[in-house]
């Protein structure tokens, strides 16, 4: 337990490890972003045939305020949640249980952030996937990456660590595939540089961007998807194994993912 421990908190253990993320470009399909984004590459596609909708009916205003409002409340009780669960599988439960080692690694990770203060908004980091300072400069490296060079199509997760990797996917007039925030309202929404203007670029790679700019999607499209970009808190340099925040939709999507 205790070398599991070091191996998964040591990409952490000092600040300039979070901003001297990919040096050389890697052979393998696993690659680990400063300790907190880890991407993969995959190959999947969204099968089926049911897209194609004639409706020309106009779309109502986009409610920015209330999305935000609700966006906001399903955050906190998610967290709550979450705390909650740690407390659940930590209490009385035996050194070499899987739940309860996995969140005193994820307390471990967010509790040296904060205490070191390389933790970046939104803060505190607990129980999300925690955004860090030299997040964009990880995020620049990506572009000097043959695999995301050569990639049309990007998943990319809706945390904040990953904004400036979906600035780069859009602006590098690739295909941005993003889930729908823990799946509430479906399972992808999808955007293109052709469906905006350099005004609203930026927006686009926020939540409320997404929702008023992307095309949600489901399992009616036929999508391939050459990158795929995932957020972690905590990963094994020498493994690639990765720790989410403890919610169970990363684990849905990726086996959707896998089925497909």
């Amino acid at each position: 337990m205790d070398s599991i421990l070091i191996q998964l908190s040591q990409p952490l253990s000092l600040r300039s490890t979070l901003l001297n993320a990919i040096r050389t470009p890697p052979s393998i399909s696993s690659i680990s972003l400063g300790g907190n984004l880890h991407f993969q590459r995959r190959h999947f596609k969204l099968d089926s045939t049911k897209n194609g909708g004639t409706d020309t009916q106009r779309d109502p205003p986009f409610d920015e305020p209330a999305f935000e409002a609700e966006r906001s409340r399903l955050d906190a009780q998610a967290r709550k949640s979450m705390a909650e669960a740690s407390i659940r599988d930590t209490e009385g439960a035996s050194d070499d249980d899987p739940k309860a080692w996995k969140w005193v690694i994820r307390k471990r990770i967010w509790d040296f952030m904060e205490s070191q203060n390389v933790a970046a908004n939104p803060r505190p980091v607990h129980h999300r996937i925690p955004n860090f300072i030299g997040a964009m400069e990880a995020a620049n490296r990506l572009c000097d990456l043959e695999v995301f060079r050569n990639s049309q199509c990007v998943k990319v997760n809706p945390d904040s660590p990953q904004k400036g990797v979906r600035l780069l996917t859009l602006t590098g007039g690739k295909k941005l595939l993003t889930p729908q925030p823990r799946l509430r309202t479906g399972f992808f929404s999808i955007v293109e540089s052709g469906m905006l203007t350099p005004a609203t670029i930026k927006e686009a790679c926020t939540s409320v961007g997404v929702a008023k700019y992307g095309k949600p999607i489901g399992l009616d499209e036929k999508i391939k998807v050459d990158l795929i970009v995932i957020g972690s808190v905590a990963v094994d340099p020498k493994t690639g194994a990765r720790l989410g925040k403890g919610e169970p939709s990363m684990i849905y999507l990726f086996a959707h993912n896998l089925h497909l």
